[in-house]
């Protein structure tokens, strides 16, 4: 037809879509399989029900144990996509050289790489999370309870009315 659009809006795009947020590996009280296990289920839960495209923020812990749980059910599930929102470039540069390494595997296997801030600055990691946000209809949260970025990702998705599942962190 012609003159009908078949673009997809970001709106009708954000519906098939969920963000993580959680904790870093020093604030987690539990064992990485434990929550990997749970990412698993929940990211299978929204899969069954039409989400597939999943963002992690690509910070140490929660984004990262999110990220591999993504792409390792990819294999099973390969109509599900990962897009990584990293704050600015340069994010992984403090990293060990393994957690590098995975970094930049993860990112080797996404579907997509948003840069969200041109450069580091204090606001870009609020940014970033709240872009994740703002693109998902929902949120997995590994949340133990602890102030922080976590807490703060939380209280923006529920003030704009992103609905929030919690996996205990």
């Amino acid at each position: 037809c012609k003159g009908v659009s078949t673009m997809v809006t970001e709106t009708e795009k954000r519906l098939h879509r969920v963000c993580f947020t959680g904790h870093r590996p020093e604030k987690l009280r539990r064992f990485n399989y434990e929550i990997k296990k749970e990412l698993e289920e929940q990211i299978k839960a929204c899969f069954f029900d039409e989400k597939n495209v999943f963002i992690t923020g690509m910070a140490r812990g929660t984004d990262i144990l999110a990220a591999q749980c993504v792409l390792k059910l990819q294999k099973e599930f390969p109509e599900i996509k990962l897009i990584c929102a990293c704050p600015y470039r340069g994010f992984e540069s403090m990293r060990s050289e393994e957690e590098k390494r995975v970094y930049y595997d993860i990112l080797s296997s996404a579907s997509l790489v948003k840069y969200i801030c041109k450069s580091y600055s204090p606001a870009c990691f609020q940014a970033r999370n709240e872009w994740m946000v703002r693109h998902s209809s929902k949120v997995i949260a590994v949340f133990g309870g602890k102030p922080g970025g976590t807490k703060n990702t939380i209280e923006y998705a529920e003030k704009i009315g992103v609905p929030v599942v919690f996996i205990r962190g």
